[in-house]
């Protein structure tokens, strides 16, 4: 069966979200445009607001609305702690434990040269310029277990080391 061209546009576009295939994309577009129009409009409303008003943290990189996400802004966490991370989701998996109460800094990915991503594409610097500047005496590595996420944690610790920090 074919579906009209606006049909195809919206289940093509679904199909950005990660785990989403042609399948699940034609049967959420379905579902919205049969049965959960207002739904649909709510969606689109709220994803045109989030596009247009989340940023980045201007200290940690985490998405926010506010120059300061609120766990830079909170006085409770440790300033002296710094975890690593390569994604906003892993600042959500971390703070679901419960234990840690240091400060963030997403990389917003990894090094990964074949793909031409460097330090300064992840915001080394920043983070190096942040652990200077803050005092920062503890950073915690957590980025993902993959080759590039071990070549990232090893090239930030070669970087912080030179600054006397513990690891």
């Amino acid at each position: 069966m074919s579906f009209s061209p606006l049909v195809k546009q919206l289940i093509d576009a679904l199909t950005c979200l990660p785990g989403v295939g042609q399948k699940t994309a034609q049967r959420m577009a379905l579902h919205l445009l049969e049965r959960q129009r207002d739904g649909g409009k709510h969606l689109a409303e709220t994803l045109e607001q989030a596009l247009r008003d989340v940023g980045r943290c201007q200290s940690c990189r985490m998405l926010t609305e506010a120059e300061l996400c609120a766990l830079c802004e909170s006085p409770r966490r440790d300033a002296d702690v710094l975890c690593v991370v390569e994604s906003p989701t892993d600042v959500f998996a971390i703070e679901q434990s419960g234990e840690y109460r240091g400060r963030y800094f997403v990389l917003m990915g990894h090094l990964s040269p074949i793909d031409g991503i460097g330090p300064e594409d992840i915001g080394i610097d920043t983070l190096l310029e942040r652990v200077i500047e803050e005092g920062i005496s503890e950073v915690i590595l957590a980025t993902n277990p993959t080759v590039e996420g071990e070549a990232t944690a090893f090239y930030i610790t070669e970087q912080i080391a030179k600054q006397g920090v513990f690891f």
